[in-house]
């Protein structure tokens, strides 16, 4: 997330809300958690990763003006994608999702959108549409390539 400092979200109940990112997000590295008044006296917890840049923070929303729930093709964000650094994170992380609150859209699936795209696409418990995505290195697809390969021959009942 070098290319981002940090994702601000507001949320409707900032316990329930910090209990759910921070068990989702302790796996993937964000282990570090700090806190600041936000500019209207709110708190505002960022959640962190240990000697690196990107945090994600939290914050109880302050307006109630919203008549429709949140809705990700209003203005806004639609998702917020997350990087998983293997397969088995994503297939564990989406198993914790369905019993802490979270709704599973899809997945654990691979999908066509690169080679080796594996995500599960799900909300958090405001609605929030979040995705945990692995994609291969370069290495690991080539190795899961000849996995396959092998696999085929033998089906096929190749040597």
């Amino acid at each position: 997330m070098d290319a981002i400092d940090h994702l601000d979200l507001v949320v409707s109940d900032l316990d329930r809300s910090l209990a759910f990112y921070s068990g989702l997000l302790q796996p993937l590295s964000y282990v570090t958690s700090s806190e600041i008044e936000g500019e209207r006296g709110e708190r505002v917890v960022y959640l962190g990763r240990r000697g690196e840049f990107g945090s994600v923070s939290l914050r109880e929303r302050q307006s109630h003006d919203r008549t429709t729930p949140y809705d990700r093709y209003d203005l806004g964000i639609h998702h917020i994608a997350f990087v998983a650094p293997t397969r088995a994170l994503v297939d564990e992380r989406a198993t914790w999702i369905a019993e802490n609150g979270g709704t599973i859209e899809s997945g654990p699936a691979e999908y066509r959108y690169t080679p080796g795209y594996y995500a599960v696409f799900f909300h958090d418990p405001d609605g929030i549409k979040l995705e945990l995505v692995h994609r291969p290195r370069e290495r690991e697809l080539v190795t899961r390539i000849e996995e396959l390969e092998r696999r085929l021959a033998e089906l096929e009942g190749r040597p």
